[in-house]
């Protein structure tokens, strides 16, 4: 959702002298997987696994289980709201089941298990359910979001020129959140709302500014991780965060950047891009306005919250698909992820678990997971370098 690379072509070369010497052999270049594949028509995007040999080790992570417990909790208060139930039952798991799987997990946590004896006890206990990923295999990608830190002001001055706004009131969503579209002057109508480019270009969100940053760039980065903090001129920290969007689906244009040679694959970050766009200011609107998606937001209390309208906790929270996922159970992952130590940043093996608390624009299909990495300027330098292969499951009670 934060970062793409280039994707490369499969290229096969056959090239033979005038001398007839013996070609030679060019090896194929691997295609990039197409981690946003749909699911074929029913099929749905966990898998119990029946053989014990596929089951994943756990020790590691259950080494390592700080603030594990905010997160159940978190997704238990969820599941008590009624609306929860409409994503239930998935499969062969009830709205009954996911609650008494966290609750279960919880009283885990709660005997002070750690290490093997835990992991024992979770294989006793849980079925184990793997995400097909992206090929039916189980690949999923994993990428990281955060919740940036801007200054900013309630009101509009020379310094802060740039909106985030409120959701307008022409917007209309179904009964499960989804973006209908927007009404329109007949009785009963609804039209695609406008893309980003028209509603930066025209002056239809007048009057709808909920508050004001200094730079555009810096607006199209909370559009896209979906939540900010803004510091305002007496130090108070104002959190806002995703409430709508025009229904469009998201568009990276990091991918175009590289294509046109603007930032080399191997450099693109989203620190790299904010470099970028403060060298060339003029050029933020071109670029920004190739993603058609436009995401409006409300003033919110408390830390971050995610989809579910619960707090997301770092690294115990991460974005799925909800229309193919179920929401707010619990997970356990395994990828790279990168880490800072004496400010370098170096990447290593991680595994942990977590619980599905969160979407995203960019997060469609069983090939694509966020893992949501914490407030501010050093977690989203790991956010931004985060585009690492691995595995996702799911843990439910036997």
């Amino acid at each position: 959702m934060k970062k793409t690379i280039l994707v490369v072509e499969l290229i096969l070369i056959g090239l033979f002298s005038a001398s007839c010497q013996k070609p030679r052999r060019i090896e194929p270049v691997k295609r990039q997987p197409q981690y946003d594949r749909p699911l074929p028509p029913g099929q749905l995007a966990l898998r119990k696994i029946t053989n014990p040999a596929d089951i994943p080790d756990f020790t590691f992570a259950c080494y390592d289980l700080t603030n594990l417990g905010n997160a159940i909790a978190n997704s238990l208060n969820y599941l008590k709201k009624p609306s929860s139930k409409q994503f239930y039952p998935y499969g062969d798991i009830t709205h009954e089941h996911a609650v008494n799987s966290l609750k279960a997990f919880d009283e885990l946590l709660k005997s002070k298990l750690t290490g093997e004896k835990l992991n024992e006890a979770i294989r006793q206990k849980f079925d184990v359910y793997i995400s097909v990923g992206c090929d039916d295999k189980g690949t999923v990608l994993f990428t990281g979001y955060y919740t940036p830190i801007f200054d900013g002001s309630l009101t509009r001055t020379e310094q802060f020129r740039y909106p985030l706004y409120k959701q307008p009131a022409d917007l209309v969503k179904g009964p499960k959140g989804e973006i209908l579209g927007r009404r329109t002057a007949a009785a009963g109508g609804i039209e695609p709302y406008p893309s980003r480019k028209v509603l930066e270009t025209s002056s239809s969100l007048t009057g709808t500014e909920l508050i004001w940053l200094g730079d555009p760039f810096e607006v199209y980065i909370a559009h896209v991780q979906g939540s900010a903090k803004i510091r305002l001129s007496d130090g108070k920290l104002i959190g806002v965060g995703y409430t709508a969007s025009n229904g469009h689906e998201y568009k990276s244009l990091s991918k175009t950047m590289v294509e046109q040679g603007k930032i080399s694959g191997q450099q693109m970050s989203l620190s790299a891009m904010i470099d970028y766009f403060k060298k060339n200011p003029d050029q933020v609107a071109s670029y920004t306005q190739i993603n058609p998606r436009f995401v409006f937001f409300q003033i919110e209390k408390g830390e971050p919250r995610g989809s579910l309208n619960e707090e997301v906790i770092p690294y115990r929270s991460i974005a799925t698909d909800k229309t193919i996922f179920p929401p707010a159970c619990l997970t356990y992952f395994s990828t790279r992820l990168p880490f800072e130590k004496d400010g370098a940043i170096s990447e290593r093996p991680y595994t942990g678990f977590a619980l599905d608390q969160d979407t995203g624009g960019a997060i469609r299909a069983a090939g694509r997971c966020d893992i949501y990495m914490g407030q501010g300027d050093k977690a989203g330098s790991l956010a931004g370098r985060t585009y690492q292969e691995g595995r996702l499951y799911y843990l439910f009670l036997k």
